[in-house]
């Protein structure tokens, strides 16, 4: 893999950054506010805006907080869709009784 991340997490990346920028300002905050708020640097913030996969999930969070966003943290794998399936068909079956006579 080495250090590019794949194409879909590239995007997804992206996708999350713009997400931020666009709260930060429908809340009508400045880069360096919310800097300031999550202490962290402008350019931090910047960096998660531009969907720069190096910065840590603890600076996403105090960022995230800084929004008033912190909950949404709590969705990443929230619907495991495909480990329920795989739970479930790894489920024992129940066996009946045989029948008495």
């Amino acid at each position: 893999m080495g250090n590019r991340l794949p194409r879909k997490l590239e995007q997804s990346m992206k996708i999350v950054g713009e997400q931020i920028r666009l709260a930060r300002l429908r809340r009508n905050l400045s880069i360096a506010q919310v800097a300031e708020r999550a202490t962290c640097s402008p350019l931090t913030v910047n960096r998660i805006e531009k969907g720069t996969p190096t910065v840590s999930i603890g600076i996403y969070l105090r960022v995230l907080y800084a929004l008033q966003l912190e909950d949404d943290i709590l969705l990443l794998a929230k619907e495991d869709a495909l480990g329920r399936t795989l739970q479930d068909l790894n489920l024992n079956h129940r066996k009946r009784a045989s029948k008495k006579q």
